[in-house]
């Protein structure tokens, strides 16, 4: 069954899926979810009260409009662009994440939304 999240974060508004990993199953049991928004580079990441270890299909780089989760940090990560590791246009997070769904549509809207913004991600509409 494809599940469906919104994120809202400062004027953006958007439709996600998560897919079926073991992380993405531990956070969607966990929404809503409340955070402020972290950026760094074109990605936004704020902690969450999921702890999940690194899977074995953890990713060291991902694609525009990937939504990952960083072990380290406890993190949801959204990535919309280049990072401050990336080489030339490539997305590379800080260390591997745990991919967990995709923005549905154009993840760039992202760029709108300020360090330090108010973030809710809660379950879509079926």
């Amino acid at each position: 069954m494809e599940k469906k999240i919104n994120i809202k974060a400062g004027s953006v508004e958007v439709e996600a899926i998560l897919n079926d990993s073991p992380t993405a199953k531990k956070i969607w049991e966990a929404l809503p979810i409340e955070a402020r928004t972290n950026t760094w580079g074109d990605e936004i990441y704020f902690d969450i009260p999921v702890k999940a270890p690194l899977e074995k299909t953890a990713q060291e780089l991902v694609e525009v409009g990937d939504l990952g989760y960083w072990p380290t940090g406890h993190a949801f990560c959204i990535f919309f662009g280049p990072t401050p590791m990336s080489r030339g246009n490539e997305v590379r997070p800080a260390s591997a994440v745990n991919l967990i769904g995709r923005v549905s549509g154009d993840a760039r809207v992202f760029k709108k939304v300020p360090s330090g913004s108010k973030i809710r991600i809660a379950a879509g509409e079926e």
